[in-house]
């Protein structure tokens, strides 16, 4: 799967997790909210189109820790 990871500006609004959920972790078009995240995949820059929001891009599988609220992704 194809992750794309960003800050989340939005945080502690409603619908938008509390203020410790700072990562936005997309897989696909599904959205995650997380307060921390693990790479253990190389992993890249990448801009949106259209966009002034950028994003770590990377490659791999989810795991999540839900106690923690991190994801984790791995080789696959």
């Amino acid at each position: 799967m194809k992750y794309r990871i960003r800050f989340n500006k939005s945080r502690g609004q409603a619908g938008r997790g509390s203020a410790d959920h700072v990562w936005r972790v997309f897989e696909d078009e599904k959205e995650y909210l997380f307060k921390h995240f693990k790479l253990n995949v190389p992993s890249i820059s990448g801009k949106e189109a259209n966009s002034e929001d950028w994003n770590v891009v990377c490659e791999g599988i989810m795991t999540i820790d839900r106690e923690t609220s991190t994801a984790t992704i791995n080789q696959e």
